[in-house]
């Protein structure tokens, strides 16, 4: 197995387990609840992508006989999904405890469009193993 499809499962779980302590805390602390993108976010970008990623770069080249068209663009795109998820939370908090500051939606902002860059990667790599030409 490869090593960012091991990071991105091993992330996965990781990410799991953030969004159930946001999970409790947000029943423990009804304020809290005001976090509930973070949780929403790290749940659904963090456990269910990542597993997918990870899972889909594993098994799909090999459904189809083919070698993955770039393991250094699955490598990239995990960096990218982590940094662009990470960033997108950080900064979607700091906006939500000062949201005079229009600084934090923008970085916000961005680095959603770092998350929307990774899913693209992972969506061209995907299309380009599955339908890529055979060698006959």
């Amino acid at each position: 197995m490869d090593r960012f499809v091991k990071n991105f499962i091993g992330m996965s779980i990781i990410y799991l387990f953030i969004a159930s302590l946001f999970g409790v805390a947000m029943l423990a602390s009804p304020p809290m609840v005001s976090l509930k993108f973070v949780h929403s976010h790290l749940n659904l970008l963090g456990w269910v992508s990542m597993m997918i990623y990870g899972v889909g770069y594993h098994i799909l080249p090999r459904f189809t006989g083919k070698p993955l068209k770039s393991p250094k663009l699955g490598e990239i795109q995990f960096w990218l999904a982590n940094i662009g998820l990470i960033g997108m939370l950080f900064f979607y908090v700091l906006e939500s405890t000062n949201p005079e500051t229009g600084v934090y939606k923008t970085l916000t902002v961005v680095f959603g469009l770092v998350e929307a860059l990774s899913v693209f990667l992972f969506f061209y790599n995907m299309l380009a193993t599955i339908y890529a030409k055979s060698e006959e």
